[in-house]
């Protein structure tokens, strides 16, 4: 019989680009050999970005934190702990020193998890971020709308609310829009 104690959150160095690689790897190793009830999750940050690729709007998801992964775990079990630190793609846990020897890590503390948890949980569509940087006196194209193709130049750009204010010229006229971010692109 095991001694139990308390899950505490981790960092996981990984190698950039192969974090989901090694999750699913992690997770089907700590199945295999019976030591998920010292896992409870492992959790790469992330957070959904909007694009505009060919007039089309896009929607990816981009890792907050490349290279990392954050693991509640119980590392008192050493086969746990050496699976974790030596997995194919793990680079070891963050504050555990120059060597790879049986030292447990430094836990994170539990606002700092409580932050990032919080920031996924508000993924939402009104938290998108865009990639797209716009400019004013740029032209862009309005997507959708009863003005859908019509381009304009950005007079405003408003980051915070994630709009723009375009001048389209409507009837021979000067009309200002305010548009949200994923109703204009680019004019090329």
């Amino acid at each position: 019989m095991s001694i139990t104690m308390e899950n505490n959150w981790y960092i996981l160095r990984a190698v950039s680009g192969q974090e989901k690689k090694l999750k699913a790897y992690l997770e089907t190793e700590l199945t295999r050999q019976n030591l998920s009830e010292h896992v409870a999750e492992i959790l790469i940050p992330s957070e959904k970005v909007y694009e505009m690729r060919n007039g089309k709007k896009m929607i990816r998801e981009k890792i907050s934190f490349p290279g990392y992964m954050y693991v509640s775990a119980n590392l008192s079990n050493g086969e746990t702990f050496y699976l974790l630190n030596n997995a194919p793609g793990s680079l070891g846990f963050l504050g555990e020193g120059k060597t790879k020897a049986l030292k447990v890590p430094e836990p994170i503390k539990q606002s700092e998890i409580n932050r990032i948890l919080g920031k996924i949980e508000e993924g939402n569509l009104a938290n998108i971020k865009s990639e797209t940087k716009y400019i004013v006196g740029e032209s862009v194209k309005v997507m959708n709308g009863p003005f859908s193709g019509f381009i304009g130049n950005i007079e405003e750009v408003y980051d915070d609310k994630k709009k723009v204010k375009v001048i389209v010229k409507i009837f021979g006229r000067n009309t200002p829009m305010e548009l949200s971010y994923i109703e204009v692109e680019k004019a090329s």
